[in-house]
């Protein structure tokens, strides 16, 4: 679905300037490409249709982001030992490699989540279909959980029940020693 621009266009046909008034531009209805930007926010990093599939994105990007603190440290913890080289570049390398680590990966993760127009669109649809599912209230998930617990029970005293006369049959007839 495209957005709606109303703009004023001209008339291009000399035969429309008698039915405008006065030949004026009069304001049509022109459709635009699904996803366009908005004036102003242009660029790599500019938001893809902002205004939807916000809570989608903000955790997707929120899980990226816990993914990339994770591996920072994960470097961070790796590079030990090379503080020791003497020289200033070797102080640089256990703080700096992770850092440039989380700012890339967080670029890349806030591009994926924000920017990239095939991912917007899944977010999008993503949060549109989560609003159509149709939720358990707490009465049906308590009843739900007891039938749960209740079938698990059963089918475990059926495979005692089982386990115990296989064990008798087989040590009766000598298969097994007790």
């Amino acid at each position: 679905m495209g957005q709606t621009d109303t703009t004023a266009v001209a008339p291009h046909d000399p035969a429309d300037k008698g039915r405008s008034e006065g030949g004026a531009a009069q304001a049509t209805t022109v459709e635009t490409r699904p996803g366009r930007r908005q004036p102003g926010r242009s660029g790599l990093f500019a938001p893809y249709k902002p205004e939807q599939g916000k809570w989608t994105r903000i955790g997707t990007f929120l899980g990226a982001g816990a993914l990339i603190v994770w591996g920072a440290f994960f470097i961070k913890n790796r590079l030990t030992g090379y503080e020791d080289i003497g020289e200033w570049w070797g102080l640089m390398i256990t703080p700096g490699i992770p850092i440039a680590f989380a700012v890339i990966m967080g670029a890349a993760a806030w591009w994926v989540s924000f920017a990239y127009r095939p991912a917007g669109d899944f977010f999008i649809a993503t949060e549109g279909e989560m609003k159509k599912v149709n939720w358990s209230n707490r009465r049906e998930i308590v009843g739900s959980t007891k039938v749960v617990i209740l079938f698990t029970l059963l089918l475990a005293v059926f495979l005692f029940v089982v386990d115990f006369v296989f064990v008798t049959f087989f040590s009766g007839i000598g298969v097994l020693k007790r």
